[in-house]
């Protein structure tokens, strides 16, 4: 309901807003621990499929399948293809390519949500 009202009824809404911060972050950080990596595709294949805006919503829910799908495709690709003795997993290309993604995410750089 706002600042001003959380001060009137005596509630210190910094403190409040970064103990809540910090619990969020917690908990995402342990649902990601719990989940994997590769869950991390559901959230990104949204996000593109959102951000390429191929029809209208109902659109929405084929394209993030595809993405997710070629999300996951690539990095396998880009695992197998790489230049080491052996293969990279495919949730460590993933979470690669996730991090940057992320803090792009939090900063609000990819424009307009539509």
């Amino acid at each position: 309901m706002g600042d001003q009202l959380g001060v009137a009824l005596g509630r210190h809404v910094v403190r409040d807003r970064m103990i809540g911060l910090l619990a969020v972050t917690l908990l995402a950080g342990a649902a990601t621990a719990a989940c994997g990596s590769i869950a991390f595709v559901g959230l990104a294949a949204t996000h593109a499929a959102t951000r390429l805006g191929l029809g209208g919503p109902a659109w929405r829910v084929p394209v993030a399948g595809l993405c997710g799908a070629v999300l996951v495709l690539g990095a396998d690709v880009v695992g197998r293809l790489a230049p080491a003795t052996s293969e990279i997993q495919v949730g460590i290309v993933i979470a690669l390519v996730g991090a940057p993604l992320f803090v792009v995410l939090a900063r609000g750089h990819l424009g307009d949500r539509s």
